[in-house]
């Protein structure tokens, strides 16, 4: 596939609608000073991230990042193509995005968006529901299930003592529930 340079924002395009290979990051929430850098509030559980990346895809075009830093809690991007701030306007609340392959995970790590959907079980086989939000707590993550089999929500938290298995290939997370955990029918 040739790829063609936009005449306008400088980025790359190519048709990425639907293509599952795609991790949101951030979205760019403002402007920052003259020279068309963005400023991208991060969804990432490191926004040091950044700094491991080559580009962005923001609307199907990818963007080179020319320089990225941290400044409060946000990264400040320039990239390739928006030179002023006008330019940088254009892009405020777009999603950002990246190749998923862009990441290395290690063992036990997983993104978040391949978490949810994942069938909830104990290790008797018991299926306790479907994650359906990955709530960031500070300490550890929790997952919160819908289609819980006593109708209401079930909140575990993601820690060693209770996730005994994570198979994000066959669509489920093997648990082991401390007493008084949930309510039972």
């Amino acid at each position: 596939m040739s790829e063609n340079y936009s005449a306008r924002g400088g980025g790359v395009e190519r048709n990425w609608a639907g293509d599952n290979n795609l991790i949101e990051i951030g979205k760019i929430v403002n402007t920052h000073g003259i020279r068309g850098e963005v400023k991208i509030q991060p969804w990432c559980d490191d926004p040091y991230i950044f700094d491991e990346l080559e580009y962005l895809i923001i609307d199907g075009k990818k963007y080179d990042i020319v320089k990225n830093r941290m400044h409060k809690n946000c990264q400040i991007v320039q990239l390739d193509g928006i030179m002023n701030m006008n330019d940088a306007e254009l892009m405020r609340n777009k999603i950002v995005m990246i190749e998923r392959d862009a990441f290395d995970l290690p063992d036990g790590r997983y993104f978040i968006t391949d978490i949810e959907g994942l069938t909830v079980r104990e290790e008797s086989g018991r299926v306790l529901g479907v994650v359906d939000e990955v709530i960031k707590t500070g300490s550890n993550d929790v997952y919160s299930l819908k289609d819980t089999f006593n109708n209401k929500p079930i909140l575990i938290p993601v820690i060693d003592s209770v996730v005994l298995e994570t198979n994000v290939t066959d669509g489920y997370i093997t648990v082991r529930l401390p007493n008084g955990l949930i309510e039972e029918c």
